[in-house]
């Protein structure tokens, strides 16, 4: 490893853990990952709820844990990350995205266009250009419906910042899709190192797999 390489920080903005309904990472998960130097920022993005992300925001610290939550919303997904309180779900896109912003939160836009995961579409994804601080242009999980060149795309079209994340479920391959940047983000410098950012990108097959596992194990739990 060159010493640039070493320099960079791993930064993971798209995780679920246990508190996400399909996401399966625990706190011992992450402290594992942090620990290790495998990542050294992670957002913790869970389906419609910031608790666990808060939590372990406390136990690990606000400089290495980002509270985010990805809200699901009559247009698709879209996640707010240095969130305060919690987005509810059901809101229009136009709704949540001002909810984030009241609480001076980031707009990151996930999987955009896929259809299979709730990606947002184009002609909504263009009527909130202007709300938007960061899009998903590498996602760990989009094997079967990869729409990464559209996703550049669109963020060269409106001049807006891209980042590759792991939309992790579960620990296989969790690590090997990141955004490296060359200073420690903050809710004020994020975007902007983000203009700068590499990539490590790489999808892992058996890590689509990590949401249906999880609900099954969830529903045998509740039937045992």
């Amino acid at each position: 490893m060159n010493d640039l390489a070493k320099m960079m920080y791993k930064v993971d903005l798209h995780t679920h853990s246990i508190a996400s309904p399909d996401g399966g990472l625990t706190l011992a998960d992450y402290r594992y990952m942090l620990s290790r130097g495998k990542l050294d920022v992670i957002a913790i993005t869970d389906h419609n709820t910031i608790s666990f992300a808060q939590v372990a925001q406390a136990k690990l610290g606000d400089k290495v844990i980002i509270v985010g939550e990805e809200i699901t919303t009559q247009q698709g997904e879209i996640i707010g990350l240095y969130l305060d309180e919690a987005v509810p779900a059901g809101l229009t896109l136009e709704e949540a995205v001002a909810a984030i912003r009241a609480q001076n939160g980031l707009v990151y836009v996930p999987h955009p266009f896929e259809t299979v995961r709730q990606g947002i579409q184009k002609n909504d994804l263009d009527s909130i250009t202007h709300a938007v601080d960061i899009v998903e242009v590498f996602n760990g999980r989009a094997v079967f419906q990869n729409k990464s060149k559209q996703a550049v795309a669109w963020t060269a079209d409106y001049r807006k910042v891209g980042a590759a994340s792991s939309d992790a479920h579960g620990k296989v391959g969790w690590g090997r899709t990141n955004s490296q940047l060359k200073q420690a983000p903050t809710r004020e410098t994020l975007a902007a190192l983000l203009s700068e950012a590499k990539y490590r990108t790489q999808s892992v097959r058996l890590g689509i797999l990590h949401p249906k596992v999880n609900r099954m194990k969830r529903k045998l739990s509740q039937h045992a």
